[in-house]
């Protein structure tokens, strides 16, 4: 699935399952919390912290997706094309990095 594909798929489900967007301050508000959410996974998982009874039952993956559906939902509402402003992310940081992290002596 393309991002813009996503894009259409969460607008639509807006459309069709919810009343409307949260508007976009609630959203972001939203995404801390998801991001906060994730964040707490992997820190128990892959960090050092020891993971709670009542984190064992999470998944990864939902808690990325949730990630990824709230800022879908800031792309639509704010008319950013994702697919658009991915591509040219990836031309910034390979313009901006192409040496850099092979130059990094910490990376070796």
């Amino acid at each position: 699935m393309l991002l813009k594909e996503a894009q259409a798929q969460v607008d639509q489900w807006i459309k069709t399952h919810g009343v409307r967007y949260f508007n976009e301050l609630t959203n972001l508000a939203i995404l801390t919390e998801e991001v906060g959410e994730l964040a707490r996974i992997m820190a128990r998982r892959y960090g050092e912290q020891s993971e709670k009874e009542s984190d064992k039952g999470k998944e990864l993956e939902d808690e990325m997706a949730d990630v990824l559906w709230v800022l879908i939902c800031l792309a639509n509402q704010t008319g950013v094309d994702l697919t658009k402003a991915f591509k040219k992310n990836i031309e910034k940081k390979t313009q901006r990095d192409k040496d850099r992290h092979h130059k990094n002596p910490k990376l070796k």
